[in-house]
């Protein structure tokens, strides 16, 4: 199995660890990609300030994150499970889990990144702010640059088991499912249910959408559950007591859509 996350906005500042180094990240065909990504960031932030906050979408207010990125190769650095922070991640809890979930999520999770491409939770980096969306001067989206190297790493990164993709749309740019891997590809949709005048409507969550994400996957790390494919993640995720809809898809080579039914909506 292996899950696909998005990562967070906000992240824990870099405490008092060593700096990065590049070359012990996981998907290391991913380096060359990285390196030129690192080297444009730093270039636009150590440049001028006002045109680094505009192409990063900063405000006035956030001017500290263009001198944070300046400082990349130096900044303290921590596992990329304790720098994201935010809705799903606070909802996932990392810290809080068994040895065994744990030890799993270091195994399946992947989260992706505009500036990394994608991260083990357990690969150490510094506190950065550059998300997919970003056009960079000398590489443009990040989310198109992405999708090249990502389709040679990525494949393999798969293994032969169920993708569970729980990626925002930017973070999903950067890497399709294709063939055989999207016929075993899933993403899911948090649906919030609710009875108006004996009818029930039902409504696209958005900030607590993160939150339901975060929580299925904790209690699938937790159950120590490794569904072989989407029809088996359906039965694990009713199993734990969710409510579940889905098809399989009308033709091969094409992902699986879940829709999680949600009744209340939790922070």
């Amino acid at each position: 199995m292996l899950v696909l996350l998005p990562p967070s906005e906000g992240k824990a500042a870099g405490g008092s660890g060593a700096p990065l180094e590049p070359q012990t990240l996981s998907l290391p065909g991913l380096a060359p990609a990285r390196a030129r990504v690192l080297e444009e960031l730093l270039d636009l932030c150590t440049g001028d300030e006002l045109k680094a906050r505009e192409v990063l979408g900063l405000s006035e207010g956030l001017r500290a994150e263009v001198a944070k990125n300046a400082a990349l190769r130096s900044a303290p650095a921590r596992p990329a499970g304790e720098t994201y922070t935010g809705v799903l991640y606070d909802a996932l809890g990392l810290a809080a889990l068994t040895p065994a979930a744990r030890e799993l999520a270091d195994a399946t999770l992947l989260v992706f990144s505009g500036l990394w491409g994608a991260v083990r939770t357990t690969d150490r980096i510094p506190s950065y702010r550059c998300s997919m969306g970003v056009k960079l001067p000398g590489l443009g989206a990040l989310g198109a640059y992405w999708r090249g190297p990502m389709a040679e790493v990525m494949p393999q990164a798969a293994g032969d088991g169920l993708v569970l993709d729980l990626r925002s749309t930017a973070y999903a740019a950067a890497w399709k499912p294709k063939g055989e891997v999207a016929g075993r590809t899933a993403t899911v949709r948090v649906l919030h249910a609710q009875w108006v005048d004996g009818v029930e409507k039902r409504s696209v969550v958005s900030h607590f959408n993160k939150a339901t994400k975060g929580r299925l996957v904790r209690d699938l790390l937790l159950a120590g559950a490794v569904p072989a494919g989407p029809a088996e993640l359906v039965t694990a995720l009713r199993d734990l007591g969710y409510t579940v809809e889905a098809e399989a898809p009308a033709k091969g080579g094409r992902a699986w859509s879940l829709d999680v039914v949600v009744t209340q909506i939790h922070h």
